[in-house]
């Protein structure tokens, strides 16, 4: 049996505070001198960045679509566990507490997470525009799903005593408990563009100043001990934490290259703990700045981020996209996802990039967004034919490619049309060791394409291996 304290922060829909409240949540228990564990509901990058932040260890995501619901509680477990055990896990939702993947009945929601994980729910409420009504709030959310509990309530941007006392008075008949009550601060806004909030990659230093005036803002206005005695009533957990070690073969100690940087923000922490645990040595390399991969580098991992934003910084790096193109043209085993299969294009808005693909990027004013089942094609670097994989696209940008390529998934049409597909689409470029695509897929939910990848990179080295 494994006694975890936690709590999940929902709201009833986007835009409520649950980043400020959550990531402040964390800072200040952090504060009080607690192990703090941070987590994330759904497939985002950015949240999980400053969680770690708020908490000094590794942001984590737990997604049912990505990951597998039988994963969600061993995911938990093990990262409240790594790289010391958690006094609390936090535990931030996505969007409103019931929505999740459209036409899926919630799935992949914060609720199905919260009834995964077993963790009774804050629910922060954002009561600028409203006053006894939030008790009428409350109280559906309350009673909508007696599988959850709603252990408490935040209120958000409260104008003024009045005003407060009059939502608190509504909420109480509802009985459940108010534990704190956050007036508006527009101090504390964190800034956002085209894909969301800014990463902390890129503003480091503005960044820390704004965790910490959220820890400082939560501690002065939410009862941090009825938080505490909440997350101490969630029930004791009989699952094993997930371990990196039994989902990967054993392979020789050659070097994979995983990019970072300002422009390479958005990958899974369990991606690199994955490919460590089969005895590789993960080394960090950033296009922005290194001209060089790292000596002997056997495998490149390019994930997602930001590169339309520091394209022309990209390019001025001569050197390394010259170095890369080099090496993927030798036989280079590389995973490039969305931001990394920018780079490997000819130009991206007009920078020129890589050049590895015959293919052209571009920003364009339309959103692609949505959970994806992608089917691969043929026998690549990280699948064999049909093999199936569930992942998510994320991005502004469009590619342009040249006839001819053999992609690299076939997505399954999705029964929603503004979140999924109408038919059928072949998407990325799989050619020899390179596999590039838009999909973003969580190796912890698919090891198998940790293993093949790093297996590739042995048989790159020189060091065969099988798996």
């Amino acid at each position: 049996m494994t006694r975890l304290p936690r709590v999940v922060i929902a709201a009833p829909a986007s835009g409520q505070g649950k980043t400020t409240v959550a990531t402040g949540l964390m800072a200040a228990l952090r504060g009080r001198g607690l192990v703090v564990s941070g987590h994330k509901v759904g497939p985002d990058y950015i949240d999980p960045g400053y969680h770690a932040l708020a908490t000094g260890r590794p942001g984590r995501n737990l997604d049912p679509h990505l990951q597998g619901e039988e994963r969600i509680l061993p995911l938990l477990l093990h990262g409240a566990a790594v790289p010391a055990p958690a006094d609390i896990a936090v535990v931030e939702g996505v969007m409103g507490l019931h929505d999740g993947a459209v036409g899926r009945e919630g799935f992949a929601s914060t609720a199905h997470v919260a009834r995964l994980t077993r963790s009774p729910v804050l629910l922060v409420v954002d009561v600028s525009g409203s006053s006894r009504s939030i008790g009428a709030l409350v109280h559906g959310f309350a009673t909508y799903d007696p599988e959850l509990t709603i252990a408490g309530v935040i209120l958000n941007k409260v104008g003024s005593e009045t005003h407060e006392a009059e939502v608190r008075q509504a909420v109480a008949r509802t009985g459940v408990p108010v534990l704190g009550a956050l007036r508006r601060n527009g101090s504390l806004d964190t800034p956002s563009r085209h894909l969301g909030l800014v990463p902390v990659a890129e503003r480091a230093a503005e960044a820390r100043r704004t965790v910490d005036a959220l820890a400082g803002h939560l501690a002065g206005a939410v009862d941090l001990d009825a938080v505490l005695a909440v997350a101490r009533r969630a029930p004791e957990l009989t699952e094993r934490p997930w371990r990196p070690d039994e989902e990967m073969p054993r392979l020789p100690p050659v070097t994979v290259a995983v990019a970072g940087g300002s422009a390479f923000t958005f990958r899974y922490a369990e991606t690199e703990e994955l490919l460590g645990a089969a005895g590789l040595r993960v080394v960090p390399v950033d296009p922005l700045r290194d001209e060089e991969l790292p000596a002997g580098c056997a495998g490149l991992y390019l994930g997602g981020g930001f590169p339309e934003v520091y394209a022309a910084e990209l390019s001025a790096n001569g050197r390394l996209r010259t170095a890369v193109a080099g090496a993927v043209r030798g036989g280079l085993p590389v995973v490039a996802e969305c931001a990394g299969l920018l780079y490997l294009c000819r130009d991206l808005d007009g920078h020129p990039m890589t050049g590895v693909l015959a293919a052209s990027a571009r920003m364009t004013g339309r959103l692609t967004l949505g959970y994806r089942e992608g089917v691969a094609v043929g026998t690549s670097l990280l699948a064999e034919p049909g093999t199936v994989v569930t992942g998510h696209e994320f991005h502004r940008t469009q590619v342009g490619y040249a006839d001819g390529r053999v992609p690299a998934w076939r997505f399954r049409p999705r029964p929603s049309r503004p979140h999924g597909l109408d038919t059928a689409v072949e998407e990325g470029v799989v050619d020899g060791a390179l596999h590039a695509s838009y999909l973003h897929v969580h190796w912890a939910g698919h090891p198998g394409l940790a293993a093949r990848f790093g297996a590739a990179a042995a048989r790159y080295a020189g060091a065969p291996a099988s798996i």
